[in-house]
């Protein structure tokens, strides 16, 4: 999330004074310790990014993938170990080719549903609807992500604010758009600015029309471009 420059500056200093194996051993150690640790299932699929930036493989990426494959079937019930096992698909996607794109994104998803049927929570929800926008309309699933999000924002407005609570409104209002209704994607955005009105996302929405906001949409859910999949605003920000 916002804080994904220095949650990875921090890891590739790890990295880089310890090497890649026995950082990576050390960080599963640690999530191995304790599954349903968010913040440790994080740290590592940081690191993942940052040991794989100068590759010319996916080796790193498959090792996080079948790490917490491993995870989730010793600890079925652990929440956030399977949001972390759907994270490390995403992390993957970049990188890959288009057809692996696609399964890996559905494996994701799979990932975030099992999450969510264990124990509902606001980045669950937030996180499985965005990404169910990055899915080209003919798939239908648009109205999934629209769904999950409506649930995020609900979840949000009976807690206390939080900075990562603008993503909703941006995410929401871009599966509006997606789906056509553009005074409904407006009024969103409008609502997430005057919760956060230092949102240059929501600015510059609401500043476009036409071929120009849809070129900004567009670039938001490119897949060949890298998510950012840090979670270190949950206990930054609090």
């Amino acid at each position: 999330m916002l804080a994904a420059g220095v949650a990875l500056a921090l890891a590739g200093r790890v990295v880089a004074q310890n090497g890649w194996d026995a950082d990576a051993a050390r960080l599963e150690a640690a999530v191995a310790a304790s599954p349903d640790d968010l913040r440790a299932g994080n740290d590592y699929r940081m690191a993942v990014i940052v040991a794989a930036r100068t590759d010319r493989n996916l080796v790193k990426y498959d090792r996080a993938i079948a790490f917490f494959e491993k995870l989730v079937t010793d600890h079925p019930t652990a929440a956030n170990a399977h949001l972390n096992y759907g994270f490390a698909y995403v992390d993957k996607i970049p990188a890959a080719g288009a057809i692996t794109q696609v399964i890996l994104a559905n494996n994701a998803l799979g990932a975030f549903t099992k999450s969510l049927d264990l124990r509902p929570s606001w980045i669950g929800l937030y996180t499985r609807g965005n990404s169910y926008l990055f899915w080209p309309r003919i798939f239908l699933r648009t109205k999934y992500g629209i769904a999950d999000l409506e649930e995020a924002l609900k979840m949000q407005n009976a807690e206390p604010k939080r900075p990562y609570h603008v993503r909703t409104y941006v995410s929401l209002g871009d599966g509006y758009w997606k789906m056509d209704d553009l005074p409904k994607a407006i009024a969103t955005w409008k609502d997430g600015l005057a919760a956060f009105p230092d949102s240059a996302a929501l600015r510059d929405r609401l500043a476009k029309q036409g071929d120009d906001l849809q070129k900004l949409i567009d670039d938001s859910y490119d897949p060949s471009k890298r998510v950012d999949t840090s979670l270190q605003d949950l206990w930054t920000n609090q």
